[in-house]
């Protein structure tokens, strides 16, 4: 009898551990959503455990760089938060490419004070899901900096419900990866002549472990026939993982002085779990998941260390190397996703700067 109350708890714990950690509020309506929301469930006990294993290594050394120049989207709460306090600490020049340039300014300066620092923070419009805008923002950037020595791609969304842009492209997909990729491309001649020999310039793209379970559906990349958001949030960061693998092969054979590096921060107890069945158990974010500020720590990591100079291509968790998707060591692979990617964009000479 008891052996079959302590059995009949334990399975009913493991299911309100599976409701309250859902990626949406709603249940899940056919077996293809049962199935993505299993699989975060093991991905996100994995990240954890890789949370909690490696804590000691998770760290970041901030020194001074006066000269240099860092231009991250977003910025404005969690990670990018922090971050921005982490570079501002290095008296750079930062400047954020924000939806609210006034807001955001406004976040810093709760954290900051920017009287007294050294670092410099510019706060510009830039909606990273709207193309134009995108172009608008790297227009300003090239007008008024010859060079960009970090560009960090932070700017997301997580399990958003159902939205196409201006564009006509899914929000994760948009937001996430293809307004990044866009930006990237256009300011690539200002981070070439911000590299030098022993420094690189450095692109940061901020991804995910579900990137382990994503995969690029290129016959509906919108996902219209089968949507979901866990599915379309994990597609968007494994593309950024692809997008960084293959660019860093670009620009090892132009033997450009820049690097890219792709990171996963961490399960991190942020806004962006606005949308998930984890809001309604807060106590269990608080308890479990890293604070933003240990989520800057390996973004900040990527985009100064002098320990992975040299080292581009690389996918990074809690200071150091961490698993990442099958399909990002073949080359084939990520020379696909470019490739389609730059044809979404018409993008005939990636990195050149123009449209």
């Amino acid at each position: 009898m008891l052996g079959a109350l302590l059995w009949i708890f334990f399975v009913g714990l493991l299911l309100c551990a599976f409701l309250f950690s859902k990626t949406t509020k709603e249940f899940p309506k056919s077996w293809f959503e049962w199935k993505t929301e299993f699989r975060y469930q093991y991905i996100g006990i994995v990240g954890l455990v890789h949370d909690a294993q490696y804590k000691a290594r998770d760290r970041v050394a901030l020194y001074k760089q006066a000269d240099r120049i860092a231009v991250i989207t977003g910025g404005n709460r969690g990670i990018g938060l922090r971050i921005v306090e982490k570079l501002l600490a290095c008296d750079m020049t930062v400047v954020m490419g924000v939806r609210d340039p006034k807001s955001a300014e406004t976040a810093v300066a709760s954290i900051v004070d920017l009287k007294t620092t050294k670092g410099k923070l510019i706060c510009e419009q830039l909606d990273v899901g709207d193309l134009n805008s995108v172009k608008a923002f790297a227009q300003l950037i090239k007008e008024r900096y010859s060079k960009v020595d970090l560009l960090l791609n932070n700017a997301g969304i997580m399990f958003a419900p159902f939205k196409l842009t201006a564009d006509g492209y899914e929000s994760h997909f948009a937001i996430n990866f293809l307004g990044h990729f866009l930006l990237t491309h256009l300011l690539l001649p200002q981070l070439r002549a911000a590299g030098k020999e022993g420094k690189n310039a450095r692109i940061v793209n901020v991804s995910s472990c579900v990137n382990l379970i994503g995969r690029i559906n290129y016959k509906d990349i919108n996902g219209t026939k089968n949507y979901y958001p866990g599915t379309a949030y994990s597609q968007s960061k494994l593309a950024q993982i692809l997008f960084t693998r293959h660019l860093q092969t670009v620009l090892d054979a132009e033997k450009s002085h820049v690097q890219v590096n792709v990171v996963h921060p961490g399960i991190v107890d942020t806004d962006l779990f606005e949308h998930s069945a984890t809001t309604s158990v807060p106590i269990f974010k608080k308890l479990f998941f890293k604070t933003p500020e240990r989520g800057s720590r390996t973004v900040v990591f990527a985009a100064i260390d002098p320990s992975i100079e040299g080292q581009g291509g690389t996918y990074l968790s809690n200071g150091g190397k961490g698993p990442f998707h099958p399909d990002a060591r073949k080359p084939a692979k990520c020379e696909q996703l470019f490739q389609f990617s730059c044809d979404l964009l018409k993008i005939q000479q990636y990195g050149n700067g123009e449209l």
